[in-house]
């Protein structure tokens, strides 16, 4: 069984080593750890049988909140993880009184343009050549 709990610096120390073999290589150490200790970010870890298998987080901004990152273990990916760290953030966000919770993806992925889709998020708008200077990102956002 898979439970989402909030995200301690313990656990990024856990993961901090196999964040680029293990997870993606979108972030260093550094920048999840200035994430994990800035007031206006929270981050959530799932976890299976202490192991952890993925995590996401959001920041609360003055107009909105907005996702940063949802990340599963690639070697778990395909098991709805991912749809439970959505569907805990989506609370986070509402928790706030914020009126929405907004993102931006890859226009190449794909699977994360669905699974977004599939809880309500509507694309607002694009970011040309964000990702790498080539691939252009996706602003999605969902009212609440």
């Amino acid at each position: 069984m898979i439970k989402i709990e909030k995200m301690s610096l313990l656990d990024f120390e856990t993961i901090k080593d196999s964040l680029q073999s293990e997870f993606d290589d979108f972030w260093t150490q550094s920048i999840l750890k200035s994430e994990l200790e800035n007031e206006n970010s929270k981050y959530i870890v799932a976890k299976e049988n202490q192991n952890i298998v993925g995590f996401a987080g959001i920041i609360i901004l003055p107009d909105d909140v907005e996702i940063t990152n949802i990340v599963t273990k690639k070697s778990e990916r395909k098991k709805g993880i991912g749809n439970l760290l959505l569907d805990k953030l989506i609370i986070m966000a509402r928790e706030t009184g914020k009126d929405n919770i907004s993102l931006e993806v890859n226009e190449k992925n794909i699977i994360a343009i669905n699974l977004y889709k599939k809880f309500g998020f509507e694309t607002v708008g694009r970011r040309k050549k964000y990702y790498n200077q080539k691939d252009d990102a996706i602003i999605m956002t969902k009212n609440f």
